[in-house]
């Protein structure tokens, strides 16, 4: 029984981590539509998705208009 809980466990904190890495990494349109943005204002960032979302996000008005609009489309 006590092996059952932990490989219940282990696959929810897999699903958890997984959906979570796939919100900070966008789907590949995301990402096309800010990496000119990204390459511009947060170049120290790159590789790290978080970082970057987070840098975007403080770059917001100089943003380009297909970049703004993935953050719109995700309510940010």
């Amino acid at each position: 029984m006590r092996y059952l809980s932990i490989v219940a466990l282990s696959a929810v904190a897999m699903m958890s981590s997984g959906a979570a890495l796939a919100q900070h990494s966008g789907t590949k349109a995301e990402q096309n539509a800010c990496s000119r943005d990204a390459q511009r204002f947060c170049r120290k960032d790159l590789g790290n998705d978080g970082a970057v979302q987070n840098c975007l996000q403080m770059k917001r008005a100089s943003l380009s208009s297909s970049c703004k609009k993935v953050f719109e489309s995700h309510g940010m």
